[in-house]
């Protein structure tokens, strides 16, 4: 029998939430941003593309710089201000030491407690649940090297060209989970909403992939995003040591 979930640890201040595209976060946990940033916490944001690949019948030209746009106004709905991307390519992310090498100096610039990253597993149900939806190549890649990078960004001898300073301080690294019961959970009744509203800002992106409202589909993949637990919402977390 699965053990009951632990509450999510309080004991950090500043968060980065690393992500391959905008919308990740948002189809993930950004109702933990919100209450989070809501109580005083720190968050950043860091996407490793700009999803300029991700809208049908929009080239990427077009669809790169639309999409940061709705990212930013989506992550200043949660509370976040600062959102940094990579400018890697949307689609064709790889595990290698470039990505690497990139996460690390951005984990050493923006120096956090906790790393949250999104989940990436081969599929979106959990490994014990088959057969399940196969998850995107670029999340799998992702979340392998980001993992990799926590350790990286602390050691002064690999790769020695980044220029900033090297930072050891990550205390948690926590990657969203998939499935029930997750070992970790954050309460984000009070947070529901604004991530609802949060979603809705990515609504070019959303009216390319249904003709539903917007508004419709943001509720609906909010609501997958947020477990149900005795009356309240709860997101998930598989929670490691920095």
């Amino acid at each position: 029998m699965a053990s009951a979930p632990a509450p999510f640890p309080d004991d950090w201040q500043r968060a980065l939430v690393v992500a391959a595209h905008p919308d990740d976060i948002e189809y993930g946990p950004a109702a933990a941003v919100a209450v989070w940033t809501a109580a005083g916490k720190e968050v950043h944001y860091l996407l490793a593309t700009r999803g300029e690949a991700g809208i049908a019948g929009l080239s990427p030209a077009e669809a790169g710089p639309l999409r940061e746009e709705e990212e930013r106004r989506s992550a200043a709905v949660v509370g976040v201000s600062e959102v940094e991307f990579l400018d890697h390519s949307d689609g064709v992310l790889v595990a290698d030491l470039q990505l690497r090498r990139d996460l690390a100096g951005a984990l050493r610039r923006h120096r956090p407690d906790l790393v949250v990253v999104m989940h990436g597993g081969d599929t979106w149900t959990p490994p014990e649940v088959t057969p399940g939806a196969l998850n995107s190549a670029d999340h799998r890649a992702l979340t392998r090297s980001l993992l990799d990078a926590v350790a990286d960004a602390g050691n002064e001898w690999i790769f020695p060209d980044l220029t900033e300073t090297p930072w050891s301080g990550v205390q948690y690294v926590a990657v969203h989970a998939v499935g029930y019961p997750p070992p970790h959970v954050v309460g984000v009744s009070d947070g529901v909403e604004t991530a609802v509203a949060s979603l809705v800002e990515h609504r070019r992106y959303l009216e390319a992939l249904s003709d539903d409202p917007v508004e419709e589909q943001a509720r609906r993949q909010v609501d997958m995003a947020t477990l149900t637990e005795d009356g309240g919402r709860q997101v998930g977390f598989r929670l490691y040591w920095g």
